[in-house]
């Protein structure tokens, strides 16, 4: 017997796309990736590959041992290969200068990534679902985003030598606790999840709720807008990539040149995208980089006829010279 989620899962994500590799599955202990878990092992009814659950103890609840070992128990049931790591995230975060949710995540794809490295693993799944799509889009929307961030978690990435995969992306999480319901499997329950203390949880909890009392389809609005705004990236991604080839030298790392020589007035937009393309590639801090910083630094680009010279966040120097913007980080030059 196929259950209904396992359908949209094979469906999504079709076993023969994985089932000969070794595919190393996120477990929190959670609903959503105890399904994840179960689900792909029901679907792999053969092949050379092997499944791999990965947990990581972020030592931050007493009951994250009772986690641990849930999850090896219900790998040994499954027969599935166990990984289990241990990040002190507290001491993470202070180092980092970040909050407690950004250093768990940095920890956990490190984690995965190495887990993945260690095991020859072509896939890395995680399982978020439909409602963490929303939750994503929503949070972005109050931090303050552009039409990239609108367009929520991608259904796939590359992560190192592997691919990061969501395959419920598309699932509610009514789905899920339905499919585990129908197993009988239980699951354990994390109580930071309800901590107010954390954006994601408030906005679950409370925003979420209200939004839903107004339009009683706000998670759907929130997945189409999603879906639109990844079309419309989509497109412009085309049209920076063109605008790219054009204009940009990249000569070696830490130093880029963008040619503004006329014809060069570019949409403001097209800059902007561009400048963020190249910030990313270079591995240039972006978190630090907001709106203003964007747009300070698509004006001093608009402006090819007037040398200027300034710093912005993570060191980058830009400087405009002869009709030419350069972007180059001392540090990264010597490195190389």
């Amino acid at each position: 017997m196929q259950y209904e989620l396992e359908k949209k899962l094979a469906a999504a994500w079709p076993p023969e796309r994985w089932q000969d590799v070794s595919v190393v599955v996120g477990v929190s202990g959670g609903c959503d990736s105890v399904a994840l878990l179960r689900a792909l092992a029901a679907l792999k009814s053969g092949g050379k590959g092997r499944l791999i659950a990965a947990y990581l103890n972020h030592q931050l609840r007493p009951q994250a041992e009772d986690d641990e070992r849930f999850v090896a128990e219900l790998c040994r049931r499954l027969n599935v290969g166990c990984e289990i790591g241990r990040a002190d995230v507290v001491a993470l975060a202070r180092r980092r200068g970040e909050g407690l949710e950004d250093a768990a995540r940095h920890a956990r794809y490190r984690f995965l990534t190495s887990v993945a490295e260690r095991c020859g693993a072509r896939f890395v799944a995680v399982a978020h679902t439909a409602d963490d799509q929303a939750e994503t889009v929503l949070h972005r929307i109050v931090r303050g985003t552009g039409l990239r961030g609108l367009s929520g978690m991608a259904r796939a990435r590359p992560l190192a030598h592997a691919t990061l995969v969501r395959p419920l992306l598309e699932v509610r999480r009514a789905e899920v606790q339905a499919y585990l319901a129908a197993l009988g499997q239980t699951y354990q329950y994390d109580c930071s999840n309800s901590d107010p203390r954390f954006t994601r949880n408030r906005l679950r909890l409370e925003v979420l709720p209200l939004l839903e009392k107004i339009n009683p389809d706000v998670v759907e609005a929130l997945l189409r807008l999603a879906r639109l705004a990844r079309e419309s990236q989509t497109l412009i991604d085309r049209l920076v990539e063109e605008c790219r080839q054009r204009r940009v030298t990249t000569e070696k790392p830490g130093l880029v040149q963008i040619d503004l020589a006329p014809p060069a007035k570019e949409p403001r937009h097209l800059v902007r995208e561009l400048l963020m393309t190249l910030w990313r590639e270079q591995g240039w801090p972006m978190r630090a980089m907001g709106w203003k910083q964007w747009e300070e630094l698509a004006a001093i680009a608009s402006l090819p006829e007037a040398p200027q010279r300034r710093t912005f966040p993570g060191a980058v120097l830009a400087e405009v010279r002869e009709g030419r913007l350069q972007l180059s980080r001392e540090a990264d030059m010597r490195e190389n």
